[in-house]
C-alpha cells in the first residue's frame, strides 16, 4: 500500500514509512492511495465472524506485505484484547462503548495498533524513535499506556494545563518509564501547533527520529474504523438503516468510519456531534471552513478550533461539498445542553453517560427528529468516571471506580510545564543530546 500527501508536494511513501513520519515532508496527512471495497459477501457473513477476524480483513489492505501475515494478527489479537458492546435503548437508538480497554478511551485501539506496528518497524533499528503527541484528553492516556515499555520508542506527550480532566491527566503523568509528560501553559490547539512544528523543525529532525500518535498518524487513526464494524455485526440482524453519532473533536473518529463505509459497511449518514467548538457545524451550514481558537467546554477532549482530519473528509468525498452534505450532518450543543442530556439519559435509561456519549446522544436524538425509521448509535467515547465531578454534578448517583481507575487515581502526577515552542525544542534537544 502506498501513502501519498494530501498537501500533493510530497512522494508517495511506504506504510513503515508514514507511520515512522507521522506527517509528510511537505506538512500533509498521509492518505492511502487506494481503498477498495471488500466483497459483499464480507457483510452478509460478518456475523458468523469473530472481531479479529473481521479486523484482520478490513486493515490488512492498508498495510500490505510489510508486516507478514502473521505478525499482523498477533498485533491485532493483542489490540483487540476487551469488548465492544452494543447498549441498545429502543428500536431507534443504541449506545457502543468504547470504554473497555486499558484506558477507558476509544483511542486505546488506535494507540496499542500503532506502538505493536511501531515496535514492529523498530525491533532492528539501534535509534530510538520519539513519538510526540498532543492531547485535549484522553489521547495521552491511551498513548501512554499503549506505548509504555516499547523497546526503542520514547513518548513526548503535550497537554493544556487546567483543561483536563483529573483522572485524564493522571493517566499521562504517573507511569514514569519511557513516558513524558509535558503541561502547556496553553489550550489543545497551542499543543498541537508545537507538535505540526516539531516536525518540519530541521534542527530537531537532524538529530532525532520523531514520529506523532495522534490521529494525523495513520497508524492511530485507520484502527478505528474497526469499532463501526463491530458494531454493524451486532445490529445487522435487526436494523436496517444505521445511523452514527459521533462525538467529534479532532474528527478522526468520524473520518475512520467513513473509511470502513468506503469498505462496503452498509452506514447511511454520519453525525458530527460537536460542543461549543463548532467549526465544522459552521461550514455545513455556509461552506465556509473558518477553524477558531478552541472554546473549553465541559466535553473537553472535544475542545479542537482546527480538525486536522477534516481534510481527509474531505478527501474521501473527492472534494465535492454537496456530496459530504449527502454523507454528514453536524450539530453542535452547549455545556447546558450537554448536562440536561446527560440527566435525560439516566432518568430515561437508566445509563449514565460521559459528556462525550452525551453530546453524540444529543446529535442522534437531532436527526431521529426528521429520521424516524433509522436507528441511531450514539459513541460513548469514555467511562464516565473520568469526568466524575461533571457527572457528579448533575446525577446523583455513586459511581463505582473501575480497576483502570484505581491505578492511578492515588499516584503522583510528574510533569513539566512549558509555556511555548522554545521550551519544546530546548527540551527535546537536551533529551536527545
Amino acid at each position: 500500500m502506498k501513502y501519498y500527501s494530501l498537501n500533493r508536494k510530497a512522494l508517495n511513501t511506504t506504510f513503515e514509512d508514514a507511520v515512522v513520519s507521522g506527517l509528510a515532508p511537505d506538512k500533509g496527512l498521509y492518505f492511502p492511495k487506494q481503498i477498495t471495497a471488500l466483497p459483499d459477501s464480507f457483510f452478509e457473513t460478518i456475523e458468523e465472524k469473530s472481531n479479529t477476524e473481521i479486523a484482520f480483513e478490513a486493515i490488512k489492505q492498508f498495510i500490505g506485505d510489510e508486516i507478514p501475515e502473521s505478525d499482523l494478527k498477533t498485533i491485532i489479537k493483542e489490540t483487540l484484547s476487551f469488548d465492544f458492546p452494543i447498549v441498545e435503548f429502543n428500536k431507534n437508538l443504541s449506545s457502543l462503548e468504547l470504554f473497555h480497554g486499558p484506558t477507558m478511551a476509544f483511542k486505546d485501539v488506535g494507540a496499542r495498533f500503532m506502538a505493536r506496528c511501531l515496535a514492529y518497524f523498530n525491533k532492528y533499528n539501534s535509534r530510538n524513535v520519539t513519538v510526540l503527541v498532543a492531547t485535549s484528553g484522553d489521547t495521552g492516556g491511551a498513548v501512554a499506556n499503549g506505548f509504555l515499555g516499547v523497546k526503542g520508542v520514547d513518548v513526548v506527550i503535550l497537554y493544556p494545563s487546567g483543561k483536563i480532566s483529573d483522572i485524564q491527566e493522571k493517566q499521562l503523568t504517573t507511569l514514569g518509564q519511557n513516558i513524558t509528560a509535558l503541561e502547556v501553559d496553553g489550550v489543545f490547539d497551542d499543543c498541537q501547533d508545537m507538535v505540526k512544528k516539531a516536525f518540519v523543525d530541521k534542527t530537531l529532525t537532524s538529530k532525532m527520529r520523531l514520529t506523532s500518535a495522534n490521529s494525523i498518524n495513520v497508524a492511530r487513526w485507520l484502527p478505528q474504523l474497526l469499532y463501526f464494524m463491530f458494531a454493524y455485526k451486532q445490529l445487522k440482524s435487526k436494523y436496517k438503516n444505521i445511523v452514527f453519532s459521533v462525538p467529534s473533536g479532532n474528527f478522526g473518529n468520524i473520518c475512520a468510519g467513513m473509511v470502513a463505509q468506503k469498505l462496503g459497511l452498509p452506514v447511511k449518514r454520519f453525525i458530527a456531534s460537536n460542543n461549543a467548538n463548532k467549526v465544522v457545524t459552521n461550514y455545513l451550514e455556509t461552506k465556509n471552513y473558518h477553524p477558531k481558537a478552541s472554546v473549553q467546554t465541559i466535553s473537553n477532549a472535544m475542545d479542537v478550533g482546527n480538525p486536522s482530519n477534516f481534510i481527509r473528509i474531505k478527501e474521501l468525498h473527492n472534494g465535492n461539498f454537496e456530496d459530504l452534505k449527502k454523507n454528514l450532518s453536524s450539530y453542535s450543543f452547549t455545556d447546558e445542553d450537554t448536562k440536561t442530556a446527560l440527566s435525560e439519559i439516566h432518568k430515561k435509561y437508566n445509563y449514565v453517560a460521559d459528556p462525550h456519549g452525551a453530546v453524540g446522544y444529543l446529535g442522534a436524538m437531532k436527526h431521529l427528529e426528521k429520521h424516524q425509521n433509522d436507528h441511531v448509535v450514539f459513541l460513548e467515547t469514555a467511562h464516565p468516571t473520568k469526568f466524575l465531578n461533571v457527572v457528579k454534578d448533575v446525577i446523583d448517583i455513586k459511581v463505582e471506580l473501575p480497576k483502570q481507575i484505581k491505578f492511578v487515581i492515588n499516584k503522583k502526577k510528574v510533569s513539566i510545564k512549558i509555556s511555548n515552542y522554545n521550551d519544546l525544542e530546548g527540551y527535546l534537544i537536551v533529551k536527545n543530546s
